[in-house]
């Protein structure tokens, strides 16, 4: 009995330690438990935020794939439509869909600044030019240190289917400064089956220069065909109507109606109505490296007292032709530019001396019947993103008979050098040789600056 109370006694010393272990040993290994299940709940969150990283990257693949394939498509589609190229020049404003322009109620301003230095051989106060009036603004360049034609523009698509443009324009003339509006146009954007128009103040469509701001020439002055027939360019208060012919290459027709207060009219005729004009417009691109722009224009003035004593039917007819090369078609980075216009005045009226010429009551009064000419060709070098040449050769042809009759025909050569900072700013230095009169020779040299400020629209064709 002993023996068995004692043996009972060992076996409960000896097991009493392990019950008195229970309680520690559980709870720790209910904390490992706790942490295993938040090692399997972040590991689950890991995996969940993998998985959804893979699906951005692989929908970002996706969506660059697919503006590749839209970008190649795009290319392809210039490559077949050879006229788009080309359609830039007349292409009216496109609206953009609702809501997508957060700018919508704040107009794309510009300023472009242009001033130069030119110095002539010739005494402005002696410069007459054979066989023509210095009528607008023909004539030499103003001598010394003067403002060219600088602009202020405000432009914005007014809604879905109109937009606006209003430009200020400042420029220096024989010591005296000049503001004017130069444009103050509505013009639609979605009228069905291509046509379009315009109506306010703007520049005419005839020719190819004429609906070019001055700024984007490729010389500091205008053609002497351009200063002789349309006072460098033709301007107006009026409106347009066109129609882009749904065609392979590009293909516009148009016709204005004007006022016909400004050189070579002078003073509404008819009602307010005094110039009227027609054009056809056609281009396309040969291959990937040229295009082509070509054109046919008429004006029919019904002058009034016009700026060169003129009143009566004038018609004005205008041939027009550029050819554009440059490897791939991109002529910023290098690149010719081949352009011709010509020009035929046929007059049909009356000439009325200058008040100050006259001697009794109209004595110089006389018929103006006749037909004067006039053109230039010009080319021009892009040596590269920076640096440009250019030459160009004008020729007005006058008449043998009437009040400007005249046996000498005037002819200019000009050569040019522009240095391209950027898009934004150029200097050019420019040399012509002017003879405007079988006794003068005028050698004029301009250095011009020119920067433009704020968002300004690509240049057309």
């Amino acid at each position: 009995m002993r023996r068995s109370l004692l043996t009972v006694c060992v076996m409960f010393a000896l097991a009493a330690p392990v019950f008195a272990a229970t309680p520690p040993t559980q709870k720790k290994i209910q904390q490992l438990e706790a942490r295993i299940k938040a090692l399997e709940a972040n590991a689950a969150a890991m995996q969940k935020q993998t998985a959804d990283a893979l699906a951005a990257l692989q929908a970002t693949r996706a969506e660059v794939e697919q503006i590749k394939a839209h970008q190649d498509t795009a290319i392809a589609a210039a490559q077949t439509a050879p006229a788009e190229s080309a359609a830039i020049a007349a292409a009216p404003p496109q609206t953009a869909p609702a809501g997508a322009n957060g700018n919508a109620f704040n107009p794309a301003m510009s300023v472009v600044l242009n001033g130069a230095y030119a110095h002539g051989s010739l005494d402005p106060d002696r410069y007459y030019r054979a066989g023509f009036a210095l009528g607008g603004g023909s004539g030499p360049p103003a001598q010394g240190l003067s403002i060219a034609e600088s602009e202020v523009a405000l432009s914005a698509n007014i809604d879905e289917k109109f937009y606006g443009q209003l430009i200020l324009t400042a420029q220096n003339d024989k010591s005296q400064d000049h503001i004017g509006v130069e444009n103050a146009f509505i013009e639609t954007t979605a009228l069905p089956n291509g046509f379009g128009v315009r109506a306010g103040r703007f520049f005419s469509d005839i020719g190819y220069l004429n609906s070019h701001h001055a700024h984007t020439d490729n010389f500091y002055d205008r053609p002497l065909a351009y200063q002789a027939f349309l006072g460098s360019q033709y301007g107006d208060d009026g409106v347009q109507l066109r129609w882009l012919a749904p065609t392979p290459i590009f293909l516009e027709f148009g016709a204005e109606a004007f006022a016909g207060n400004n050189f070579p009219s002078g003073g509404a005729a008819h009602s307010g109505v005094g110039v009227y004009t027609g054009f056809v417009h056609a281009g396309g691109d040969i291959g990937d490296d040229t295009s082509w722009l070509a054109g046919l224009s008429t004006l029919h003035s019904k002058a009034k007292g016009a700026e060169d004593g003129f009143s009566g039917d004038s018609k004005l007819y205008l041939a027009d032709g550029t050819l554009k090369w440059a490897p791939n078609g991109n002529l910023k980075d290098g690149g010719v530019t081949l352009r011709g216009e010509y020009f035929v005045d046929d007059r049909n009226g009356l000439y009325t001396a200058p008040a100050e010429l006259q001697l009794g009551q109209s004595a110089f009064d006389q018929t103006w019947n006749g037909q004067r000419r006039g053109g230039y060709l010009e080319a021009v070098y892009r040596i590269n993103r920076t640096w440009e040449a250019g030459y160009r050769y004008d020729k007005l042809w006058a008449d043998r008979t009437g009040p400007y009759a005249s046996e000498f025909d005037p002819s200019r050569n000009s050569v040019e050098l522009s240095w391209l900072n950027s898009e934004f700013s150029l200097l050019r230095l420019q040399f012509s040789r002017d003879v405007p009169n079988p006794f003068n020779v005028d050698n004029i040299l301009t250095l011009q600056y020119q920067v433009a400020l704020g968002a300004h629209g690509a240049h057309a064709f």
